[in-house]
């Protein structure tokens, strides 16, 4: 299978601010989000890539959740615009 383009947009923008962004698979987890963001300073990003305007399905919400209220960050990417947004968020000050 071959990276998405918009999953290579993520990918270089993360690269660029000095992070890495390795894809995530975890046999008998469905749901788990596509991508990790690992990032300088010992930051780690959970981050679900999306075709445009394709929502989460039911169990990428459900870890979403879980993701969520045990205090990491979580990001779904649908389009460029989300990209700008979140390096924007996740950038080292």
């Amino acid at each position: 299978m071959r990276e998405s383009p918009l999953e290579r947009k993520a990918r270089l923008a993360v690269e660029r601010i000095g992070g890495k962004m390795p894809k995530w698979v975890s046999p008998g987890n469905r749901g788990v989000p596509d991508r990790l963001v690992i990032l300088p300073g010992g930051r780690t990003v959970y981050v679900e890539m999306k075709a445009p305007g394709k929502p989460l399905e039911p169990m990428q919400r459900k870890w979403r959740k879980t993701l969520l209220a045990m205090g990491h960050t979580h990001y779904k990417l649908d389009c460029e615009a989300d990209i700008d947004r979140f390096i924007a968020e996740v950038m080292p000050k």
